[in-house]
């Protein structure tokens, strides 16, 4: 294959199509006629010698050859634009810019204060668009259609940038009138009626099973792994929420260490390190390659990591 005489317009073409899986909605996309865009299929079929995307019964779908070039792809249409256009200085004082990151409450609770304050100080005209994981696909990341995107990732694609934020323990939080005020230890954790709380992933299933403690996070599976369990009576997706349910005199709730923190201030509270060993997660940032070297991108990734202290350490 010769280069010099290859139309990387085909290459744009690929991207799209493999990103929609849809010849119309790609011709869309790109304001080109479904004929057009058929046609770039039909010359991208011949260049790679493989049909890319063929018709199932779930809709078009990539073949291995196409989904094993989709990043390499995406990271030189990214090399290619970064190379035409010229890059102006990002002034933050003067910029009225918006930053859309998808984040838990969790990372909205403990990440966003120091953040807005900066932001206050130094970039007064910048916004942020917070958006829920329900909100954001990664395709959405994928085409910097969103800024990053702030959480826990088991599994991410090969093609983000990814840096850790900071890594966090967990704690108990209760009422000072629960009996665990007076006896904290493993037994009475255990002999408790706990609030479990956890955010499911972008794409997850719904519903919990309180009989598959393996699959209840990390503080039922270092529970079980030492024989234990505990006896949960609500199930909940927010950290907030958890936390105000802790204010009953009879329930806890185990959470991560700096949203804990955070509640220092209710009196009627006590915060504990739990009663067992539990592994530390790290809390971690994600973006696309399209995004990496845009230098508003940068400033605002290293204001992020900067902001990323403890309460009090700004």
């Amino acid at each position: 294959m010769n280069i010099s005489r290859m139309d990387l317009n085909l290459l744009v073409y690929l991207d799209v199509l493999l990103t929609e899986s849809n010849v119309s909605r790609a011709a869309a996309r790109l304001g080109i006629t479904q004929p057009a865009m058929s046609n770039g299929l039909r010359r991208l079929r011949e260049l790679f010698d493989d049909p890319l995307l063929v018709r199932t019964s779930a809709g078009m779908q990539p073949t291995e050859r196409a989904e094993a070039l989709q990043p390499a792809i995406r990271e030189a249409l990214g090399i290619i634009e970064r190379t035409v256009q010229p890059q102006a200085e990002f002034d933050p004082a003067a910029s009225k810019r918006v930053f859309r990151i998808m984040a838990s409450d969790y990372g909205e609770a403990t990440l966003l204060p120091a953040l807005l304050q900066h932001l206050a100080n130094v970039a007064p005209g910048v916004a942020l668009d917070i958006l829920t994981p329900s909100d954001v696909s990664f395709a959405d990341l994928e085409q910097g259609r969103v800024d990053m995107a702030i959480n826990r990732f088991d599994h991410m694609p090969n093609s983000f940038h990814q840096n850790t934020i900071w890594h966090d323990s967990f704690s108990c939080v209760f009422n000072q009138r629960h009996p665990l005020s007076s006896d904290f230890s493993l037994a009475s954790y255990l002999a408790a009626r706990h609030i479990w709380v956890s955010k499911t992933g972008m794409g997850q299933g719904v519903g919990i099973n309180p009989q598959e403690s393996m699959r209840l996070g990390r503080v039922d599976e270092a529970l079980a792994e030492l024989g234990h369990e505990r006896h949960i009576v609500v199930f909940t997706r927010h950290y907030g929420v958890a936390a105000r349910i802790a204010q009953q005199p009879d329930l806890v709730a185990t959470l991560p260490t700096r949203l804990a923190l955070t509640l220092g201030g209710d009196q009627s509270l006590q915060i504990r390190e739990a009663p067992f060993t539990v592994p530390p997660f790290e809390l971690k940032m994600i973006w696309s390659p399209l995004l990496h070297h845009n230098p508003g991108h940068q400033w605002f990734r290293r204001l992020v990591i900067s902001c990323a202290r403890l309460p009090g350490e700004i």
